[in-house]
C-alpha cells in the first residue's frame, strides 16, 4: 500500500461538523459590515516581499521570523505568502486609484500565513477579516470600528471581551520617545531578556509588548508614550474617548499597548479575552496615516483592524454558541417507481425553495429512516410507488410534534417554509 498523507504542522483541515459554527462567524460579520457601509475586496495571497519589509517593518518580529517567502525559480521575483492583509490592501488602492473619487471604506476575509510556534489559537495559515478605512482623518472612523466590533461580539452571542486602547501618537513624537525609551532600558541593561537587548536599538517600543514574566515590572516603570505626545494626538486620543463613552462601549487605558506592526500611529486597539490562554487578542488594529504614501500613494489618512478568525471560533465553542447546517427534507424512497422519480422530485422540491438531502444507495424503509434522523433534517419527505404515481410524498416532521401528511409537493414545501 501506498503511504498516507497528512497536512503540514501548523496548516489544519476545517471539517464538515465545523463548518456551521464558520458559516455562522463569516455570515454575522457580513451583516454588520455592510450596515456599516463597508465594501468587499479581494486581494491574491501572494505579494512582493519587499511590500511587506516597507510596510511591516524590517525589524518586526514578522518580517525577521515569521514570513513563508521565496525567489520565484522561473523570473527571480521575491514574493511572500502574506502574513497579514492590511499591505495587500493599500497595494490594492494605490494601484487601482480607488480613493480618487472619495474616502472607502472596505474589508477582506481570506488565510494569512506565518511560520510561528504552533498552539491553541496560533497557527501557521490562519484566516481573518480585516477592515480599512481610507480617507477618514477624524477619530470619527476609529470609534466606528471600535464599535462595529462591540456589535459583532454581542451578535455572535461573545461576552467579557475587554477593549484596550493607547495612543502611539505621530512619527515625530515617536521618534522623541524612541529615544527617551532606548536612555531608559540602557539604565537596566541586567534587567533585559536577549530579545530585549536584539531590539533595544532597532525597535524599543517592541520591548514593552514583552510577555517575559521577568521583564514585566520594568517595562511598567517605563517611561509613557502618552506623556511625549502633542497636543493634536492628544486631541484626537480624547474624542475617540469621548466617541467611545457616548456609544457604551467600556475600554481600558494600556499604555504598553504598541501593537507589532511599524505603520501604527496615534490610535492602536486590542480586543482581549482571558479564557484562550496565552493567544487572548482576538482582534486589534488602528490607525496608519502614512502607510499609503509610503507604498507609492497620496497621503492618506487611514484606520483598520484585523480579526482573527480561529481565536473567535474557539471563543464561540467556549459561550456554547451553536450552529448546525439542518437540511429541510430528507428524502426517502421505497419501490421501484418511487427510485425511478426520486431524483427529479427532489429536484422539482429545491426549485421551491427547499433544502433536500435525497437518499441514494437504497435500503430498507427503515435503515432509510435511520438516516433521514441522522442527518438532522426537519422533516423525512417519504416516497413509495403509490406517492410516485400521484406526484405526492408523506411529509413527516423529525423535530417536535406533528402528523404525517401525504401532500403535493407544492403544498409540502408551504409547510415546511411556514416552520
Amino acid at each position: 500500500m501506498h503511504a498516507s498523507f497528512q497536512s503540514i504542522k501548523g496548516f489544519y483541515d476545517i471539517l464538515p461538523d465545523a463548518t456551521p459554527l464558520w458559516f455562522k462567524l463569516e455570515d454575522t460579520a457580513r451583516q454588520i459590515l455592510a450596515q456599516y457601509g463597508y465594501n468587499n475586496i479581494r486581494m491574491p495571497v501572494v505579494e512582493p516581499t519587499e511590500l511587506f519589509v516597507r510596510s511591516v517593518g524590517e525589524h518586526t518580529d514578522i518580517v525577521e521570523k515569521e514570513m513563508y517567502a521565496w525567489q520565484d525559480a522561473l523570473n527571480g521575483d521575491k514574493l511572500t505568502l502574506r502574513p497579514e492583509g492590511t499591505a495587500g490592501c493599500v497595494r490594492a488602492v494605490v494601484e487601482h486609484n480607488l480613493t480618487y473619487n472619495g474616502p472607502q471604506r472596505l474589508w477582506y476575509m481570506g488565510p494569512m500565513f506565518r511560520h510561528e510556534n504552533v498552539q491553541k489559537g496560533r497557527q501557521r495559515q490562519f484566516h481573518q477579516i480585516g477592515v480599512e478605512a481610507f480617507g477618514f482623518a477624524g477619530a470619527e472612523v476609529d470609534a466606528e470600528q471600535i464599535v462595529l466590533l462591540s456589535r459583532l461580539w454581542q451578535a455572535l452571542g461573545i461576552a467579557d471581551v475587554e477593549l484596550q486602547l493607547n495612543s502611539i501618537g505621530d512619527a515625530d513624537e515617536r521618534a522623541h520617545y524612541r529615544q527617551t525609551l532606548i536612555t531608559y532600558f540602557e539604565q537596566h541593561q541586567d534587567q533585559l531578556d536577549e530579545d530585549a537587548k536584539r531590539r533595544l536599538h532597532s525597535n524599543p517600543l517592541r520591548i514593552l509588548d514583552s510577555k517575559n514574566p521577568r521583564m514585566q515590572a520594568l517595562c511598567e516603570a517605563a517611561p509613557r508614550l502618552m506623556d511625549s505626545l502633542g497636543e493634536t494626538s492628544k486631541a484626537h486620543f480624547a474624542q475617540l474617548c469621548a466617541l467611545l463613552t457616548q456609544a457604551g462601549v467600556a475600554y481600558t487605558i494600556n499604555h504598553r499597548l504598541v501593537r507589532g506592526l511599524d505603520y501604527y500611529n496615534r490610535t492602536v486597539f486590542e480586543w482581549v479575552t482571558n479564557k484562550l490562554g496565552a493567544q487572548g487578542t482576538i482582534a486589534g488594529g488602528g490607525r496608519y496615516d502614512s502607510l499609503v504614501e509610503r507604498l507609492g500613494g497620496q497621503s492618506t489618512p487611514a484606520c483598520g483592524f484585523g480579526i482573527g478568525l480561529e481565536r473567535v471560533f474557539l471563543l464561540m465553542q467556549e459561550y456554547g454558541v451553536q450552529a448546525q447546517n439542518q437540511p429541510d427534507i430528507y428524502l426517502v424512497n421505497v419501490g421501484t417507481l418511487a427510485e425511478q422519480h426520486a431524483f427529479s422530485m427532489a429536484e422539482q422540491l429545491r426549485s421551491l425553495g427547499l433544502q433536500v438531502v435525497l437518499h441514494a444507495g437504497g435500503g430498507s424503509f427503515k435503515s432509510q429512516m435511520k438516516k433521514a434522523d441522522r442527518s438532522g433534517a426537519r422533516f423525512a419527505a417519504i416516497l413509495g410507488d403509490e406517492e410516485a404515481a400521484a406526484q405526492q410524498i408523506s411529509l413527516k416532521p423529525m423535530l417536535g410534534q406533528g402528523e404525517q401528511v401525504r401532500v403535493s409537493l407544492q403544498e409540502a414545501a408551504r409547510i415546511v417554509q411556514s416552520r
